[in-house]
């Protein structure tokens, strides 16, 4: 069975804050305590694709499930939030188990 569009995106959406996650707490401190930049760099560029895909899927989805300004706001919001995909996955679980 195929993976629902909203569960394609809520795979983004956890990828997407654990990138950002690892950018803040472990290449960020790399770059800065041990003068690595490398690290912010590679993790830097996989978090930005992971955001942009993030985006590209939100409108995608915005359109075809019709989600209101304001879900879609909260959404962009959680992404650039520590821990705001984790925690905004409730209500796309939500938005999910409705679809089905």
């Amino acid at each position: 069975m195929p993976m629902s569009p909203i569960r394609a995106f809520r795979m983004t959406a956890l990828a997407e804050g654990t990138s950002f996650l690892i950018l803040l707490c472990i290449a960020m401190p790399m770059k800065y305590f041990m003068g690595m930049p490398l690290a912010v760099r590679i993790v830097g560029a996989i978090h930005g694709i992971l955001f942009l895909l993030y985006v590209g899927q939100l409108v995608r989805l915005r359109t075809a499930y019709r989600w209101d300004n304001r879900f879609c706001i909260q959404a962009f919001v959680a992404s650039i939030l520590p821990f705001g995909t984790f925690l905004f996955d409730r209500y796309l679980r939500e938005k999910e188990a409705a679809t089905n």
